[in-house]
């Protein structure tokens, strides 16, 4: 059993640190073609993930954002679902924490504040999720399909409320009024960490306690035991008396809250308004961590943090090297592509 733990795990550090590679070779090739050296596009690099407080703090927040987002995706995955609506579920959350943060009266305690537009963000996210969770236990319809469907209906909604006036677009008061919500109140705003020049908030710690109690419901308490019977099996785990619909939807609406609180964290970030776009992509990038990961709460953690890095790198790579931040995302697509496709070979060997 030692020897055969020793060769698996080998065999995974071959398999990443090839895929790794693999991408590595692929972006070298993107700077050359770019017209860059290979120094310069490595220091513009380093510099847009270590180089300032600033880049740093812009890499720690986005880290948040993919770490509550992927995090969410590993339980739903624990009970045998994929949830591909973390986008849709991440704008409801940001429309949900805007509509209660603009609203807050003044004087409100930041700490009472910021936690009723996380509140709000996960509600809003849960019951967005909650949608495609019914349609799968009642009336048997995929997840991923629902969920998918669900991100562009989300992703509206914002279109919507911040076009129309009666909704949450701020007053109009010239033709250059953009189309977006009024500043959230000062009680509704995430308070940053106090590093210096450092833009980094509190996300941080919320992503890292949902990552720490998430772990240990999943590994040991009997909710986590059940989730994984059910994703299994799910018909031995009804056999064994599991009531297998009310954990799928559960744990589907708690990958959506999960959601939703990324979405009201984004909000609640500088500038503090909500605008069309504002979900940037982020509930795609961390499905992409969550498949990443494998179900590792731990690599959740790691995974993020390497994305977050790469995302403020990317802009400095564009602006310092002359090289398109789009190669970074070129990278990335290259490296799941390549680690997904390997998981699937072993599969089939195994088979």
């Amino acid at each position: 059993m030692t020897v055969r733990f020793a060769t698996g795990g080998v065999r995974e550090v071959a398999v990443y640190g090839g895929a790794i590679g693999a991408a590595a070779v692929i972006g070298l090739l993107l700077v050359l073609g770019g017209g860059a050296s290979p120094a310069a596009a490595a220091k513009a690099l380093w510099d847009g993930m270590f180089g300032t407080p600033y880049a740093f703090g812009t890499a720690l927040n986005a880290t948040a954002v993919l770490a509550l987002i992927a995090t969410g995706f590993t339980i739903a995955h624990r009970a045998g679902l994929v949830n591909v609506g973390a986008e849709g579920q991440l704008a409801l959350g940001g429309i949900a924490a805007t509509a209660v943060g603009v609203s807050l009266p003044a004087g409100m305690p930041v700490g009472l504040g910021v936690s009723l537009i996380l509140v709000a963000g996960l509600a809003a996210g849960a019951v967005w999720a909650g949608i495609a969770a019914w349609l799968r236990v009642r009336r048997g319809t995929s997840e991923v399909i629902t969920t998918l469907l669900l991100n562009f209906v989300g992703l509206g909604l914002v279109t919507l409320v911040v076009h129309e006036a009666g909704l949450l677009r701020q007053p109009v008061t010239s033709i250059e009024t953009l189309p977006q919500s009024e500043p959230l109140a000062a009680s509704a705003r995430l308070p940053l960490l106090g590093l210096t020049g450092s833009p980094a908030t509190i996300a941080i710690g919320v992503a890292l306690v949902a990552v720490v109690v998430t772990a240990i419901v999943l590994r040991r308490t009997v909710i986590g035991v059940r989730l994984r019977a059910v994703g299994l099996s799910e018909a031995a785990a009804a056999r064994l008396g599991v009531r297998v619909d009310r954990l799928r939807f559960g744990a589907l609406a708690v990958a959506g809250g999960l959601a939703g609180v990324a979405g009201a964290a984004l909000v609640a970030t500088a500038p503090y308004i909500l605008t069309e776009g504002f979900t940037s992509g982020y509930g795609f990038a961390g499905l992409v961590v969550g498949l990443l990961a494998r179900g590792s709460l731990t690599a959740v953690a790691g995974i993020a943090l390497a994305f977050g890095l790469l995302a403020s790198a990317g802009i400095n790579l564009q602006l310092a090297a002359a090289v398109p931040a789009s190669s970074v995302q070129v990278v990335q697509s290259v490296l799941i592509i390549l680690v997904a496709g390997a998981a699937i070979l072993r599969k089939g060997a195994r088979r």
